[in-house]
């Protein structure tokens, strides 16, 4: 990571550590940060793997149900039910990818479909859910018995400290000599198979980690909202994510996290003001993103730096 690069995460740091200080209204910057976790572990699995999912909002959805129901009918701490969440999650991750990680393209794509709308009408008819009424007052509850998550500005911190320790660990997965394994299966499976990787295993591994951390940020939205709804596990918050994804930049590190912002910012502007045209003119706004800025936005400012940098080596 070079030295601007670095400034500008340590800025963006900082802000977010100050946000509740200067007005900032914090159940909002949570629900940014629980998406743009969810677009991050999206873009694990798209960006650095290839593999375009139609079906996360099953493990960011059902994870949520499952967070909710173990806090509010079992009595679970908040850290047992997040961490049921993932499990949930991860497992499911396991059950999909198993089913579809051997097709590619748009046969993958339809499979995760198939089962996340399997996951739906589960979540739908399932007597825990709530049916279409999902689960209401989930309550936060301590966190490891001492630290009550009932202040928004301490609920804050804790989603905040777990969204920069996922938001590394994701930077340091593909940095790693897995990711490098990661990055070339996705621009040339037929030549990672001939060098002796089993492509499966990397893969099937990649959307196990993907779905696990989709379950994260679905458990950490059910706490910070208190309540699941069928919208998290719809196909269209599957949409939502991709296109978080598209709008910030997919393959990078920090593009899902402004797709995510401006999405939910979006969102939350224009819903009063507009009601149910707040997705048309979010669609709107894709298409426009897609038409100006092909690799997004962070994705074409990077690319424009390295441009830059390519004049002036060449000047000198």
């Amino acid at each position: 990571m070079n030295k601007g690069l670095r400034l500008t995460y340590l800025s963006l740091l900082g802000l977010a550590l100050i946000a509740p200080l200067i007005g900032l209204y914090p159940v909002f910057v949570m629900k940014l940060l629980c998406f743009g976790l969810f677009a991050c572990a999206f873009n694990l699995l798209l960006g650095f793997t290839g593999l375009l999912s139609f079906g996360h909002a099953a493990f960011f959805g059902f994870s949520a149900y499952v967070t909710g129901w173990f806090i509010k009918a079992q009595g679970w701490t908040p850290e047992l039910g997040i961490l049921a969440g993932v499990v949930v999650a991860a497992f499911l991750g396991l059950v999909f990818g198993l089913v579809a990680i051997r097709r590619q393209g748009i046969y993958f794509a339809m499979i995760t479909l198939a089962l996340a709308q399997m996951v739906f009408f589960i979540c739908l008819q399932a007597p825990f859910t709530g049916g279409e009424d999902g689960l209401q007052g989930v309550p936060r509850g301590n966190l490891l018995g001492m630290l009550p998550l009932a202040s928004d500005t301490t609920m804050y911190y804790v989603v905040l400290a777990i969204f920069v320790a996922c938001f590394m660990g994701i930077s340091r997965i593909v940095t790693s000599p897995y990711g490098q394994v990661l990055k070339m299966i996705r621009e040339n499976e037929p030549r990672a198979i001939s060098l002796g990787y089993e492509v499966d295993k990397y893969k099937l591994l990649a959307f196990v980690l993907s779905a696990a951390l989709s379950g994260l940020a679905g458990s950490l939205k059910t706490l910070v909202m208190g309540f699941a709804t069928l919208s998290d596990v719809h196909w269209s918050m599957s949409g939502e994510v991709i296109l978080m994804s598209l709008l910030g930049g997919v393959g990078t590190f920090f593009g899902p996290v402004l797709g995510a912002g401006i999405v939910i910012a979006l969102q939350n502007l224009l819903a009063d003001k507009v009601g149910a045209w707040v997705t048309v003119i979010i669609g709107v706004i894709f298409v426009l993103c897609v038409l100006a800025f092909r690799k997004g936005i962070v994705g074409e400012l990077l690319a424009w730096r390295d441009r830059r940098s390519a004049r002036a080596g060449s000047a000198h």
